[in-house]
């Protein structure tokens, strides 16, 4: 089965609402910063599960919440980060 890695970012506008989605997603991801999240090595179905409780848990007029698949082969290294004024990689 093929697997992926998925950056997964939020803007949640209520507290109630955030702390249980950060709870939530901190069972299953790794913490990047306080709204990003990294899910790697995933399936499909794992995806599909993760979106379907994601959005039982947001209010969708309110907030919002962005999965992007990554290649992390080619396009994110652990330890670094990315100036999106100038991006290249910078070494952490």
């Amino acid at each position: 089965m093929k697997k992926y890695d998925f950056v997964i970012g939020y803007d949640i506008s209520s507290p109630k609402r955030l702390a249980k989605i950060a709870k939530h997603l901190e069972c299953y991801v790794i913490r990047i910063q306080k709204s990003i999240f990294l899910y790697p090595n995933v399936s499909k179905t794992q995806l599909k599960n993760m979106i379907d409780t994601l959005t039982s848990l947001i209010d969708t007029e309110h907030d919002d919440v962005r999965i992007y698949q990554i290649d992390t082969k080619h396009s994110i290294y652990i330890n670094s980060a990315i100036d999106l004024q100038n991006p290249t990689i910078i070494k952490g």
